[in-house]
Formats: structure tokens, sequence, C-alpha cells
């Protein structure tokens, strides 16, 4: 209870020593001053260096290192374990490590916190430009086989399958072709409203006219035949009347889309550890899979009728063409599915692009190109007498 005088032995050369007051413990002493050390009064010895002891088992832990206790050693015994993945510590001898905030990513040593990149698929990238570089070729083909069309417009070949259904047609996939770029474009509150819905309305009336033009093979064979009831079905008005229906149907679903869950803007912190991906979350899954099940299903009532009536006189008869250009869309979109679903990103935004162009110029390609080479190249035979002897 006396408390204890701290004495500092200085030494001489002559290895004598004395003894020198340099401080006190006082148990008695307010609170906080029961230690006076007196730091200016100690001589230390020459071999400490001017260095105070260190009272450790082992030097201090780094930064990107913790202190890990030693069981069955003192509490001032322990082990320097590096912080976990996905952890730093920033200053010596810290207890445990800590997770960076959600904007940032640890460095490979652990010590610090470095801003995550904030990416989206743009234009300047290679995979953009490639895809936006695409998406235009396309839609200068399909205006130059619309005006192709046109010009040639009183031309058997023409004719023969409803004009208005064909430019309606062209003009759809021009849509198609265009709203690809809203992928690729940085994602906003505007582009995420827009690019699913319009390219599910597009993709609808597409598909829909190619459903018209496949059911106007049909009742354009069965109105030829002598005394047929088919004639009164035969007109722009009954192709007219089902585009815009199946295409207002589509309509229907992004607009309860729109107005009960619509797509919004997002920044994904998790996906990847060095980047922050600023994305569309498209609301809802149910009406996005509704879109996207609408157009299957006309896709593959396009692809029977037309299968089943590929076989019919070549005067009439595009449901060959319009067999193949259904088989190539439709197995477009079946391997979409697993490939969209098990990518994330940047690569799940090219993959949906990817589908539209591929599946767009599916159509074009099979439907009308060969249409084109006879128009353009073969012109003979873009005659009425010759596509009477073929039948």
């Amino acid at each position: 209870m006396g408390g204890f005088e701290i004495i500092n032995l200085i030494t001489f050369p002559n290895r004598s020593f004395q003894k020198v007051r340099v401080g006190d413990l006082d148990p008695s002493a307010p609170k906080g001053k029961e230690l006076f050390i007196d730091e200016e009064m100690i001589v230390w010895h020459p071999a400490f260096n001017q260095v105070l002891p260190i009272s450790l088992c082992n030097d201090p832990c780094s930064p990107g290192y913790w202190k890990k206790g030693v069981e069955e050693k003192e509490f001032c015994c322990y082990d320097c374990v590096p912080c976990p993945e996905g952890k730093i510590s920033n200053q010596n001898d810290m207890d445990d490590c800590f997770v960076c905030s959600e904007d940032h990513y640890p460095n490979k040593e652990k010590n610090r916190c470095i801003l995550k990149m904030m990416v989206f698929l743009t234009f300047e990238e290679i995979l953009g430009n490639c895809l936006a570089l695409t998406a235009v070729c396309c839609f200068f083909l399909t205006s130059w086989v619309l005006g192709t069309f046109i010009k040639h417009r009183d031309t058997p070949i023409v004719k023969a399958n409803n004009r208005s259904l064909t430019y309606t047609l062209l003009i759809s996939l021009q849509l198609c072709f265009l709203s690809s770029l809203f992928f690729l474009s940085q994602p906003s509150k505007v582009t995420c409203l827009l690019r699913q819905p319009t390219f599910g309305i597009t993709f609808s009336i597409a598909i829909s006219s190619v459903l018209v033009k496949t059911i106007t093979v049909v009742v354009a064979f069965m109105a030829s035949k002598p005394g047929s009831q088919m004639r009164k079905w035969v007109g722009k008005r009954l192709a007219f009347c089902t585009v815009l229906s199946c295409s207002l149907f589509q309509v229907c679903i992004c607009i309860l889309w729109l107005s009960t869950s619509p797509p919004f803007s997002e920044l994904d912190m998790h996906s990847e550890l060095q980047e922050m991906i600023l994305q569309c979350n498209e609301g809802s899954a149910f009406f996005f899979y509704c879109v996207l099940g609408y157009m299957g299903v006309l896709a593959i009532a396009s692809f029977v009728v037309a299968f089943l009536a590929r076989k019919l006189p070549d005067s009439f008869n595009e449901a060959k063409f319009i067999t193949f250009s259904m088989l190539a869309f439709c197995s477009v979109w079946v391997s979409f599915f697993p490939a969209y679903l098990s990518t994330k990103g940047k690569a799940m935004v090219a993959v949906e692009v990817f589908s539209i162009l591929s599946s767009s110029a599916a159509l074009l390609g099979c439907i009308f190109l060969p249409k084109c080479y006879i128009i353009v190249f073969r012109p003979e035979l873009n005659q009425r007498e010759q596509l009477i002897k073929r039948t």
C-alpha cells in the first residue's frame, strides 16, 4: 500500500553503477496518475541503443494480418494470421479483419480497399461495337430489301403473298434490329423501361406477320379450288385484323408489366469482386417470361402451319422458306434460355442482343433473300408464266 519507487541503474565503464530515482508508483494518487515516470532522467545502457525494450513474445502483426491468441501461453503471445478472402486489416496488431464497403474490394495484400469500377456493355468496347455494327448493317440490308420490294411491287413474286404483309414484316424487322441498340446503351430509367417492351412488341408484330403470311398461303390455295367458300377469307382485312389482334395482346402484357412492376436500373455490387455492374432489373420476371413465352407460342404456331403447308404448289407457296426461318428462329430462342440464365452482367446482355440479331436475321435471310435473288439477278423467272409452269 505504500507504493514503489522506480529506480534507474546507471552503469559506468568501470562496472560501477549509480541508483537514480526516475518515478513513482503511488496507489493513493488520483485515478490515472498512479504511475509517474520522468523519461528525461532515464539514462539507457548503450546496449539498448536508445530503444525501449519489447515486452512481447513476437513482432507486431503487419497490415493484412490479424492477431490470433495462442492457447496455454501468455496474453501477449499470439500468431499473425492472414486475413481471410474478402477482408482486410489496415493497421498493426488488429484483433480482427473487416469487410470493405459494398463499392470497394480488397487489394492483393489485403491491407486496403480499392474502389470498384462501374461497368456495362457499351458501344466503345469490342463486343458492343461488333453487335452495334451488326445491328446497323442488318437494318440497312432490310431497308434495301424493302426498297427492292417497293420498286418491283407490281411483279408477280411480290404480289403473290400480300404486299402489305410483306412491308409490315420488313418494317418490323427494321425495328427489331434497332431495338437491340437499347441494350447497348447505358442503363438508365428510360432505356430500362423501353428496351424489353420495344423488343417484345416489334418481334410480336414480325412473328404475327409471318403467321398470317403462312395462313394466307393455305387460304389462297384452298380458295383456288372451284366452288371453294374460302374466297371470302382472302383479302387484306383478315390479314390486318389478325396481325393487329396478335400484336395488341403483347402490347397489353407490356402495359401490365410497366404499370405494376416496371424495369429499373440498378448497381449489382456482388456478382463480380472488382466491378460494379450497372444493369437493368426487369422488375417482374413473370412478365418478362410472359413476353418471351407469347412470342414462342406465335413462333411455334407459325412453324407448325408452315410445315404442314410446305408441299403446296410453288405459285402460292412461301411456306418452305417460312418453315426454315421459323426453325432457325425457334432454335435461337430455345438455346437463349440456358445461355441467359447461366451468365451475368455484360455477358447476359450480349446473349440477348445476339439472340435478337440472329433470330431477326434468320427471318430476313430465309424468307426474303431467295426472292431478292430472283428479282435482282434472275428477272426472267419473275414472270407469271414461269410461276404457273412451276405449279
